[in-house]
């Protein structure tokens, strides 16, 4: 028997389980784990599905449930379980993030393969190095932009990749890039935006005594930090922290939220719904 796992999206009415259902009964299928949701907001139907079937044509399989459903204009994703997602992991020169995937991956906490990691700064080849990961240098500034993000492009192309990662990568991304990469691009910030923005955040925080360290993971947009949110967590903190112990706590939450937003996204469980997402855990 082979598992794959289906997700599906489309406008929310009677029938759509009903038809499914049929198509995986057709193709000698059982489903070993579901998951849906319908959003009153959106109007949008979800459901997440894990099944096995006889059928090793993952092609075959995909056409036979499309047409199933095709009279419900579905948003239609499957894949074998056993096919890893790629993963190209960006960074600058901030380690923490990068360390902590590459930790968990190594670990097998990821479900990921990681061909590139790729940089606007070469301090960090080193670490690459040491999980045998190709690293690319990639200097970006202002008048080579455009041949840098056409270079990335290149890269994502060649090396296959599924979606992007930004570890703590301190470049903004080009609207145009954004639209060509639509939906597979995560990053990482500190829940402190917009209210706190540019030098020194978890420094401007602990100046205006806050009492909650937080995180947040999100697809990229062109509106900066204000695409879809994936994950999210906080801690408490008090007025004994000093900057630098925030700054400490805030790398933590950043990590932790980070490697759960890759995890989810990797097991095909977040699901865009126009401005938001539907996480199925």
């Amino acid at each position: 028997m082979q598992r794959y796992i289906l997700t599906v999206s489309c406008p929310d009415q009677p029938g759509i389980v009903h038809a499914l259902s049929g198509g995986i009964t057709e193709a000698k299928g059982n489903i070993v784990e579901s998951a849906q949701f319908s959003d009153p907001g959106t109007g949008t139907f979800t459901i997440r599905v894990l099944l096995e079937t006889p059928q090793a044509d993952v092609e075959s399989l995909r056409d036979e449930l499309s047409l199933r459903l095709a009279r419900f204009d579905p948003v239609l994703s499957l894949r074998p379980e056993q096919q890893r997602r790629r993963v190209l992991l960006m960074v600058s020169k901030f380690d923490h993030c990068l360390i902590d995937l590459l930790y968990r991956w190594r670990l097998g906490e990821l479900p990921v393969d990681i061909p590139l990691i790729v940089s606007n700064h070469p301090d960090l080849a080193p670490v690459a190095q040491s999980y045998g990961i190709p690293f690319v240098h990639l200097p970006v500034t202002r008048d080579t932009k455009p041949e840098a993000e056409a270079e990335l492009l290149r890269l994502v192309a060649q090396h296959r990749v599924d979606f992007v990662v930004l570890a703590r990568y301190m470049q903004v991304l080009s609207d145009d890039l954004c639209r060509k990469l639509s939906g597979r691009v995560i990053n990482i910030h500190h829940s402190f935006l917009p209210g706190f923005k540019g030098a020194k955040p978890y420094h401007q925080a602990h100046d205006r005594g806050v009492k909650l360290i937080g995180a947040t993971a999100h697809f990229v947009t062109a509106d900066l930090d204000e695409g879809p949110i994936i994950e999210q967590d906080v801690v408490r903190v008090g007025h004994r922290h000093t900057a630098p112990e925030l700054v400490a706590i805030g790398r933590d939450v950043e990590r932790v939220v980070l490697a759960r937003a890759v995890r989810l996204h990797a097991e095909d469980r977040v699901v865009l719904t126009g401005s938001r997402t539907v996480v199925f855990s």
